[in-house]
């Protein structure tokens, strides 16, 4: 069962002045207290509930009552809407079609298959949303709004290679998702598929900037809208700008500062070359830096 109904439960008994904890969300489910308590922090970091926990009913209530939990389903009616509209703007072809059916595409990756009206709305959409594609979307969006260069590791049809190129936006054609980008290799700009590309990190600043705005044919994308994991660090010194090399900042106090990412592997690897005082939240979080630091330990160990 998905952690959201669980979290759903979890709302209503808290709602209802159950007080409920880690012990009755892991016994109402039948899962370990150390998963509930992974939910509780869920909620917490990444859905900003404001949950108190109170010791007099060893339970937890909301200090804010007028909190409510982000709208996460679509109802049979919604659903049946959104998959109509995706069927009349991808045939619209009148004014500006290409962006009216650039919304029936995006539209479309909520249903499960092409041919509505011949096989109806009993099947539920289907959107397969990659958590490291929106991470890569993420810090792909950051260099082009601050004008940086990437370094990418891409793999397609002709192998496995490293690029060093300046993202200009997003394309949308024959439902994949691209990035156009001005590459050292290329004169001319190309289409690399966000599938494609296994890690990304920011680099120093873009080339070819003089020649992006000649590119009217490529359509600027949007970042994603799934809610991002929350972590909460202290650093050493103060940061300039709303990012962390790419990483959003979502809040900050001082050095500590709360930041958002998708991909936990791309965040764990940012955590690994990147200075930092402290991790201070979420407790997954540091279970997985820690078990990532004892692999390289043992690696460096099995050598000697």
């Amino acid at each position: 069962m998905s952690n959201m109904h669980r979290i759903g439960w979890f709302d209503q008994q808290v709602r209802a002045g159950f007080y409920p904890n880690s012990s009755l969300l892991a016994k109402q489910f039948e899962i370990s207290k150390r998963q509930a308590a992974r939910d509780i922090e869920y909620m917490e970091m990444s859905l900003r509930a404001p949950l108190k926990y109170v010791a007099k009913y060893r339970g937890y209530c909301y200090e804010d009552e007028a909190f409510v939990l982000p709208h996460l389903y679509l109802s049979e009616e919604e659903q049946k809407i959104l998959k109509y509209l995706a069927l009349r703007y991808r045939h619209y072809n009148y004014d500006n079609a290409e962006s009216v059916r650039r919304v029936g595409d995006l539209l479309s990756r909520f249903e499960a298959s092409e041919n509505l009206e011949e096989k109806g709305f009993s099947k539920l959409p289907i959107f397969d949303a990659s958590p490291r594609a929106i991470q890569h979307m993420e810090l792909l969006s950051e260099a082009i709004t601050d004008k940086k260069s990437v370094y990418a590791l891409y793999k397609d049809e002709e192998g496995e290679r490293q690029l060093h190129v300046s993202p200009i936006r997003f394309v949308s054609r024959y439902h994949a998702d691209y990035v156009a980008v001005h590459s050292e290799a290329e004169v001319r700009p190309i289409l690399l598929r966000l599938d494609g590309i296994t890690h990304l990190s920011i680099a120093g600043a873009a080339f070819g900037i003089e020649d992006r705005e000649s590119f009217s044919k490529f359509e600027q994308g949007s970042k994603p809208a799934r809610a991002p994991y929350l972590a909460k660090i202290r650093l050493s010194t103060p940061l300039d700008g709303n990012s962390w090399r790419g990483f959003a900042i979502q809040s900050r106090n001082e050095l500590i500062y709360t930041v958002a990412f998708y991909d936990t592997d791309s965040f764990l690897q940012h955590l690994l070359v990147t200075e930092w005082e402290e991790l201070i939240a979420p407790k997954w979080l540091k279970q997985n830096l820690q078990i990532k630091c004892e692999q390289i330990t043992n690696r460096f160990r099995g050598t000697e």
